[in-house]
């Protein structure tokens, strides 16, 4: 077994590192090493950050987005069209659909997809708290734009079988998602392409 040439602190940083996507052991040891060697610059304004951020983060009550209030920014503004709710997977979808700024509407997100298999069913994913906003409000379109994966699929079918009765309009994505395809990893074009082309349910 090799033997550490570091202290427990800056294994534990390297650890922690490595958990984050798309780092590795190695990669998390050259990002440890350049905090390391910047720590005035990065190391100590990151740790400050941190320890703001988690006491100021949020999870929106009305639509499950990140944010420092609840509700959330987007939920917030009065210059967002209120009739439609974008409903996504993920967080980094929102983020991804905002930086492409291809909709001006209210979002959904739900934490995941359906996936028996993993344990996530309608109850952990807040399909409910979608149906009752839809059934509740003045809402006259939803659109889901979940991954093009078979759970998002999946959950897309589902959710529209759930807004069955309500006088409600249900659209998808369409031209430019491919199949197998993640919204956070698509370009703004693409997302642009697939929100114009949205088509019913």
């Amino acid at each position: 077994m090799p033997q550490s040439v570091t202290g427990p602190e800056i294994e534990r940083l390297i650890q922690l590192l490595a958990r984050l996507p798309g780092l590795g052991p190695r990669s998390a040891r050259r990002a440890a090493l350049h905090l390391i060697k910047k720590k005035d610059e990065l190391l100590v304004p990151l740790s400050k950050a941190m320890d703001v951020a988690v006491d100021a983060i949020l999870v929106c009550s009305r639509c499950g987005n990140i944010d420092t209030c609840d509700p959330c920014t987007i939920c917030a503004d009065p210059r967002r069209d209120t009739s439609t709710i974008v409903v996504v997977e993920d967080v980094a979808d929102l983020w991804a659909l905002e930086r492409a700024a291809v909709t001006n509407a209210r979002y959904h997100v739900l934490g995941g997809a359906l996936s028996p298999l993993d344990g996530v069913g309608p109850e952990e994913l807040g399909i409910g708290r979608l149906v009752s906003r839809v059934a509740g409000g003045d809402i006259e379109e939803v659109i889901l734009a979940v991954n093009a994966t078979v759970e998002g699929q999946t959950t897309a079918h589902f959710i529209m079988d759930q807004l069955t009765g309500l006088d409600v309009k249900v659209s998808r994505l369409a031209h430019g998602v491919p199949v197998g395809g993640e919204l956070d990893y698509l370009d703004e074009g693409t997302l642009a392409a697939a929100i114009k082309s949205r088509r019913p349910f």
